[in-house]
């Protein structure tokens, strides 16, 4: 004798064992157990992840099941902050203060990625906090809000101030003298230059620029992925010169050629930044201690820390 399933004959199966990676509008209702109209509805007010295919909303499904364990109760992630995107001396001194201070209770992580990887580990739901510097400061309010509004979520996202910091060129010790010009250190160096994508890279594309000088004119002898590892290699010999900031120069024991001032934000959720690590996180950077060790790395203005620069409108 046959036994008759559950099921409806012809009803489609939304077990989540057989529900594809990418979910169709009828699918993710059905997985979410709401009708499709409020789907829709989620969709038009940019709270659940979706993108458009050949006129179809599409859900990763992984990216859903992330939205749902970020959006219950306050969050599953508020005792974990991850940040990710470009590299700094003063904000890794900072991030590991602040991984001792709330020990295994929460995970605090800082993995420099460059800007742009950085933002595409936010908009992935990867991390929580990228940082971002694009260019010099006077054009920081115009460039750091057009890179994050390549992302489709960008709409939920904020901007937030941490510091200004002086950018320019780290020098092996001794190359420096008072007849060189910026053409000769630029054309007649070992360079370590960073990733595409990074914005100490950016920086020394439009440096040459303003010296009427091709990239291509430099002796490239090695890549860095982050400020650290090129002033480590000029260090050790295999590079005589890398853009970077002062601070990471003064950590190094390198020579500095300033060049001129940028910003240095915060990308993230707006959620995030009402987390308790978060606001951690920029207390530690207006603290009197934090003060003084931007002091002895130099270049920074920390002023305009915590700044809501972008997005809560």
């Amino acid at each position: 004798m046959n036994m008759q399933t559950t099921e409806t004959a012809g009803a489609p199966d939304l077990r989540a064992e057989n529900l594809p990676r990418f979910m169709s509008v009828r699918q993710v209702a059905g997985y979410l157990h709401i009708n499709e109209k409020k789907v829709y509805e989620l969709v038009r007010d940019d709270k659940i992840p979706a993108t458009k295919i050949t006129g179809k909303w599409v859900f990763p499904r992984e990216l859903v099941d992330h939205w749902l364990l970020e959006s219950s109760h306050g969050g599953l992630f508020t005792d974990r902050l991850l940040l990710v995107g470009s590299d700094d001396p003063l904000l890794a001194h900072i991030a590991q203060e602040l991984a001792a201070s709330v020990g295994p209770r929460a995970l605090v992580s800082y993995s420099p990625t460059g800007t742009q990887l950085g933002l595409g580990l936010l908009a992935a739901l990867r991390a929580d906090v990228s940082g971002v510097h694009w260019g010099r400061d006077s054009e920081s309010h115009i460039r750091h809000p057009a890179l994050l509004q390549r992302f489709a979520s960008h709409k939920t996202w904020l901007l937030v101030r941490a510091f200004r910091r002086e950018q320019g060129l780290m020098l092996r010790p001794g190359l420096l003298s008072s007849q060189t010009t910026a053409e000769a250190l630029l054309a007649n160096l070992r360079w370590s230059v960073r990733q595409d994508g990074a914005g100490s890279h950016r920086f020394l594309q439009e440096l040459l620029a303003e010296h009427d000088l091709d990239e291509t004119r430099l002796h490239v002898v090695d890549q860095s992925l982050s400020e650290r590892e090129a002033a480590a290699h000029i260090v050790m010999g295999k590079a005589d010169a890398a853009p970077g900031v002062r601070a990471c120069a003064t950590e190094f024991g390198l020579d500095f050629v300033p060049t001129g001032w940028e910003a240095f934000d915060f990308a993230m959720k707006r959620g995030v930044y009402f987390r308790t690590l978060f606001q951690k996180l920029l207390d530690a950077l207006r603290a009197p201690n934090t003060r003084e060790y931007a002091g002895q790395l130099g270049g920074y203005d920390l002023e305009p820390a915590g700044d809501l620069i972008w997005g809560m409108e």
